[in-house]
Formats: structure tokens, C-alpha cells, sequence
């Protein structure tokens, strides 16, 4: 099983886009894939047309008590799962603050009872707390959905900085896959330089002994589409609400280059 959380601190950068389309496209091609919700506002959950409700179980049930993770996992489509999030999460952060192990919960919940699938997919919560943390311990890999402006850059270094932190000290298998740059406007000179300055990064970084000495910059760039920003309202992927859109076939041709990236 592949697992990949898919973070980025900062908000509206299409990280839950992401997560959820690239779970969507990898079980359409016949892979089956589960996307854990492990933030708060649970829009990824409501993106696939899950209704928090109070007295539903959640991740934040296995986080806080004894609930395995097979008794919150529910079917959404052919090869598709989701664990939901509801608003509770936000207080699992206090609750756990003086549990012995509380960075590795997660990790451990997944290895009582893994979800029978090929990739598990964690959309991370905008914020470097312990949610966050429980990721990155938990999986193999990460994804970076990364816009593409200045600002970016800088917290793209703040992000490796964590991701460096918990590979030495929680999780000696982690590893940076690559950055999604999401937003992509080809048109704007900005975005082609940013795209260039994260190449260039990474290519000086091959050969070092740190979580990104492999990392690429994927090659499929997540244009700028409505129809992308519509589908959550109507609780859908962009493969139910709008097929046929660059959306669509954007998060595509992800899946087939993530799904081709060699794992040891």
C-alpha cells in the first residue's frame, strides 16, 4: 500500500482539491484508494457528499478512543473509501496534548486495522499541529500542492523543515514525493518562474542525504478551472460533476504520474 499525506500549511491552495480528485482519479482507473480526512472543517468529506453529522463516527473517534479504523471507512464510489472528518477533530488537538505517544496514534491505528487498498491518501489540515504530525508519521510519503507565487516559496521551505524534523525523529521512512503546483495559470510569467525555481531546487538537492533528495516538481500543472471550485458544492469529484472539463483530465494525467513514481 502506497500512503501519501498530502499537506500544506497554508490555506486555499487546493490541497483538499487535490486529495480528493487524485483519490477519485486513482480508483477510476481501477486502483482502490481511501482518503483519510484529517482536517477539521472536513471539506473533503463534504466534497464527497458526507454530511458530518454529531453522532456519526469519524477519524476523530479513532484518534480520541478505542473506534478502528475499519468501522469508519465508508464506501463512496467503485474502489473508493473515505474516513470523515466532522468538527470534533478541532478539540482532538487539546484531548490528546497529555497522551503518551500522541504523534503516532495515527500510525498505530493503521497498522491494527489497514484499509485493504493500494493507496491511502491523508488530507492533512491547514496547520502544523498534531494532526498534521500524525500524518507525517503514519505514511511513506508526501505531496505538496503548491501555488504558484512567492509566498509560496517561502513556505515551501518551512514545510521541509517539518517534513526533515519528523523523518529523524518519528519516521525514518518519509519521504517528499513532489510538489502539485495547483492554480496554474501558463499565461503568467510568475508562474513559470516559480515552477523553474522548485525545479532547479530539487535538481540541487539530488545526491544529499535529506526526505527530498528525490522529489520532483510533477509535470501535470492544475490549471485554473471553475468547474474545479463548483463540484464541492454539489458533494462530488470533478469525474461525477464535470468529466469532460481540464479539471478532469488534469487530475488525470496526476494519478498516471504519481501511480508510475517507484516506491522502494
Amino acid at each position: 500500500m502506497r500512503s501519501i499525506a498530502i499537506m500544506n500549511q497554508k490555506g486555499g491552495v487546493g490541497k483538499t482539491t487535490t486529495a480528493v480528485n487524485l483519490c477519485a482519479a486513482l480508483a477510476a482507473t481501477g486502483l482502490c484508494a481511501c482518503l483519510v480526512d484529517l482536517d477539521p472543517q472536513a471539506h473533503a468529506t463534504l466534497h464527497f457528499g458526507l454530511e458530518p453529522k454529531p453522532d456519526d463516527l469519524s477519524i476523530y473517534h479513532v484518534l480520541t478512543g478505542k473506534t478502528r479504523i475499519g468501522e469508519v471507512c465508508r464506501q463512496v464510489e467503485e474502489n473508493l473509501w473515505v474516513v470523515p472528518s466532522n468538527l470534533d477533530l478541532a478539540a482532538a488537538e487539546l484531548e490528546l496534548v497529555s497522551v503518551v505517544g500522541r504523534e503516532v496514534i495515527l500510525r498505530d491505528k493503521l497498522r491494527e486495522d489497514p484499509p485493504p487498498v493500494d493507496f491511502l491518501l491523508i488530507d492533512c489540515p491547514p496547520s502544523l499541529g498534531i494532526l498534521t504530525l500524525n500524518a507525517l508519521a503514519a505514511v511513506h510519503e508526501v505531496l505538496i500542492p503548491l501555488q504558484p507565487h512567492f509566498f509560496a516559496l517561502h513556505g515551501l521551505s518551512k514545510l521541509l523543515e517539518t517534513i526533515d524534523v519528523v523523518a529523524a525523529r518519528l519516521n525514518d521512512q518519509l519521504k517528499l514525493s513532489g510538489v502539485v503546483l495547483c492554480m496554474y495559470d501558463a499565461g503568467t510569467r510568475l508562474a513559470v518562474e516559480v515552477g523553474q525555481d522548485v525545479d532547479a531546487f530539487f535538481h540541487n538537492a539530488r545526491g544529499q542525504t535529506t526526505p527530498w533528495a528525490d522529489a520532483q516538481t510533477f509535470q501535470t500543472r492544475i490549471r485554473r478551472n471553475v468547474r474545479l471550485a463548483e463540484a464541492p458544492s454539489f458533494g462530488k469529484s470533478i469525474f461525477q460533476y464535470a468529466p469532460d472539463s481540464h479539471g478532469a483530465e488534469d487530475y488525470q494525467h496526476l494519478a498516471r504520474e504519481i501511480a508510475a513514481v517507484e516506491r522502494p
